[in-house]
């Protein structure tokens, strides 16, 4: 191994650890003695009731957990949103599980708490995956009302959600664990069953204090909306459950009875492991992004056998398409190289930017893609389509929309790896998140944003410059270069993967050497569902 590979080695194994310590301090949720304070009320904690409902010595994948992170920290932070996502297995059926922490300011939900879990929904909408929810929430943090409460995308889609779910005969378990008050009832209940824990559980739409304010009748939780009221009186819930564990073990036992739909009919044969360790993986990354490098590398440690069948090899070379198979499951790479490449032309291209070869290359396989049914990999390292008056000439714009269209309109499963930069339109060309890929996911030397950060600093400098010319000050070259530093650094913090997955604008940082098993069980997953007809838009030819 050579100097630099080593250097590029040691460089993504500290961001990786760097992402692993965060994880280790967001998993204490709301910290220790809150976890003790939890045990000592005879509850399990959030993660405690996901890990014992999974089944024992089986993967299982965390959404959203850096959701929150370095937000809301005037009231105290919101770890990992206050709500716990896993895809995991329960009784050998792939579920979505979301749970309160109650930890974090009682289970309330702040605005990026409702964000999450209508993501996790829209995961289990797309995949058919069963839900369950295990509520142990005070409800919306009413200091934030307004920002959670009246919007589309607010709280009260959760329960929109709840209906159309049932409605696609996806199966929907809730148990009530903890508390569940005001609008945050209605999730159990307008879920297909409902269980209550004794002496823990509670439901009901206004506690005793709102009662006694309303109506002036005084009352107790328990007579209120206890576990015998719910399940003895009302009938509003259809078990009651003397603990946490005989819950969750009787949430086992009605996934076992679920019945199977029909699948996605995807293409799979006996896995192989690639022909270069994930460890080699970490060698091929140059230290820093800045450097090109040949995207084939990395591929070659993620694809079965490190086999791939290229498309177009010789065309549009900016852009790799490649059919493969990662951990058996058939699959259409679409990545950036980073290489500098000559193009047919003898013109010399920049790695990292789409062409108008490249593009157009990009949307026929697209499209091929979705008339075999075969789910879409991108993988992404661009820093956007090629500009001046060359690229113009060309029809760059009319290509890009081209490859543009073609993304938008697949409905095979897309699933979106950002392992560098995701910039400006190459960042919705290359199936970021508005353009619906089942998962997203950076490396931890991903960077998002419309532009780079130095290339954006001085845009926004010359801009304030100017403002302050039109106004008579005349900045010398310190305060312009103190401008610049300060509006750069603000820039590069705001590109990081770690805000991008506070936002949930990915779903997971995930350590570069997991990226195959992370496909494949989002394939797994997608595999569930079945494909809806391509249907292209207008393309210009």
């Amino acid at each position: 191994m050579d100097l630099e590979q080593n250097k590029n080695e040691d460089e993504l194994k500290i961001a990786i650890g760097k992402v692993t310590r965060e994880l280790d301090r967001i998993r204490m949720g709301g910290g220790p003695k809150k976890l003790e304070a939890q045990r000592s009320q005879g509850k399990m904690t959030a993660r405690e009731r996901v890990e014992y409902l999974l089944d024992p010595d089986t993967p299982s994948w965390e959404i959203g957990a850096f959701a929150g992170y370095g937000m809301y920290e005037e009231d105290g932070g919101c770890p990992a949103a206050g709500v716990v996502v896993v895809i995991g297995s329960v009784r050998g059926r792939l579920c979505m599980i979301i749970a309160n922490d109650a930890t974090v300011k009682a289970g309330a939900w702040f605005p990026i708490t409702g964000k999450k879990n209508l993501r996790a929904q829209e995961i289990a909408m797309e995949n058919r995956l069963p839900l369950i929810y295990l509520v142990d929430s005070a409800g919306v943090y009413l200091p934030m009302q307004d920002e959670i409460f009246p919007d589309k995308e607010h709280f009260g889609r959760i329960f929109r959600n709840n209906a159309v779910i049932s409605s696609m005969g996806i199966p929907q378990i809730a148990a009530i664990m903890g508390s569940c008050v005001a609008g945050g009832a209605y999730l159990p209940i307008m879920s297909d069953e409902a269980l209550i824990v004794e002496g823990t559980g509670s439901i009901f739409l206004a506690g005793p204090y709102l009662v006694k304010a309303a109506i002036g009748e005084i009352t107790d939780q328990e007579t209120l909306g206890g576990a015998r009221t719910q399940s003895e009186i009302s009938g509003v819930t259809d078990y009651k459950m003397k603990n946490d564990r005989e819950c969750l073990d009787t949430i086992k036992n009605l996934v076992d009875k679920f019945g199977k739909g029909p699948d996605a009919g995807f293409s799979r044969e006996e896995s192989k492991l690639p022909k270069f360790g994930a460890d080699q993986l970490l060698k091929f990354y140059p230290a820093g992004g800045i450097k090109p490098y040949n995207m084939m590398n990395i591929l070659e440690c993620i694809v079965d056998d490190s086999s791939m069948t290229l498309y177009k090899e010789h065309y549009g070379k900016s852009i790799i398409c490649a059919y493969a198979r990662i951990d058996g499951w058939a699959v259409g790479i679409v990545a950036n190289d980073r290489q500098v490449i000559k193009s047919a032309k003898g013109e010399m291209q920049m790695g990292g930017v789409i062409y108008s070869d490249s593009a157009d290359k990009a949307s026929r396989f697209i499209m091929n893609c979705n008339q075999k049914k075969i789910p879409l990999v991108f993988i992404q390292d661009v820093t956007g389509f090629m500009v001046g008056t060359r690229s113009e000439h060309g029809g760059i714009i009319k290509d890009g929309a081209k490859m543009v269209n073609a993304v938008a309109n697949s409905t095979v499963p897309k699933f979106t790896i950002i392992v560098g930069n995701s910039y400006g339109a190459g960042n919705y060309a290359m199936c970021g998140k508005a353009y619906d890929p089942r998962l997203i996911l950076a490396w931890p030397t991903a960077k998002i944003a419309v532009m780079g950060g130095g290339q954006a600093a001085k845009v926004l400098t010359q801009i304030q410059v100017s403002a302050l010319k039109s106004k008579g000050k005349e900045p010398d070259a310190e305060e312009e270069k103190k401008l610049f530093d300060k509006i750069s650094q603000r820039y590069e913090e705001q590109t990081t993967p770690y805000y991008a997955a506070a936002r949930l604008w990915v779903d997971a940082i995930i350590d570069p050497r997991q990226t195959r098993e992370w496909l494949s069980m989002g394939i797994k997953a997608s595999s569930c569902a079945p494909v809806k007809k391509f249907n292209v838009g207008v393309i210009q030819t």
